[in-house]
């Protein structure tokens, strides 16, 4: 359903966006250090979710007509801004007593998955990358629609994501499990990834939202 001869050039530009480090990665590796490669494998899980989400609209041509739509984009970024600062927020005002033993880590692993999935979707930049990203490998030299193989190529590109991803959470996830055994660490667990959630908050606030038109 795709060109097989820019599959070469595809993968390696896929590749080296996932070498960039971003928003999600950050997520993602902060994850995995404040509780552990389960909870970090469904943050993956949750990226790679909207990823599919964000594919399918670009190829129903959903996702061109929104970033066409200068005020959709500015209402996204302000509401993906407000939504992280509420989960930064949330876990500020977490008390020390509430973090939880290593064992029960694993329940923060559906409220991660959660978030990464709301808070890609509510991320203006991740909409128009699909948008501009996917229409590049399009091919004429196939039978397949534009839709068709764009939908093949974002299936690809959040295969090769979450590979990525997974291991990133077992290299950040082994790295961080003397962390996970430190008391002092481990009541601050929410407040590090309050401090995250901000972080993300401003740089999605105060990034400026490219035009498709």
């Amino acid at each position: 359903m795709i060109d097989l001869s820019i599959l070469p050039v595809y993968l390696t530009a896929v590749f080296a966006l996932l070498l960039i480090p971003g928003p999600d990665m950050l997520l993602i590796a902060s994850s995995s250090l404040s509780y552990g490669k389960k909870v970090g494998v469904f943050a993956s899980l949750g990226n790679a979710t909207s990823g599919l989400i964000l594919t399918m609209l670009a190829a129903m041509g959903v996702s061109a007509l929104i970033a066409m739509n200068p005020i959709a984009l500015q209402v996204l970024r302000v509401l993906g801004g407000a939504y992280l600062l509420k989960m930064g927020w949330d876990c500020m005002r977490t008390s020390p007593s509430d973090a939880p033993e290593l064992e029960q880590s694993n329940s923060l692993a559906a409220t991660l998955y959660r978030r990464a999935v709301i808070s890609n979707l509510l991320n203006p930049k991740a909409l128009i990358f699909f948008v501009l990203f996917l229409p590049q490998f399009v091919s004429t030299q196939v039978s397949a629609t534009s839709g068709e193989q764009m939908l093949v190529l974002g299936l690809l590109l959040n295969v090769l994501g979450l590979l990525f991803n997974l291991f990133l959470v077992t290299m950040v996830g082994s790295l961080g499990q003397p962390l996970l055994k430190n008391e002092k660490f481990r009541t601050n667990q929410h407040k590090f990834m309050g401090l995250i959630f901000f972080v993300l908050a401003i740089w999605l606030l105060a990034s400026q939202v490219p035009s498709v038109a």
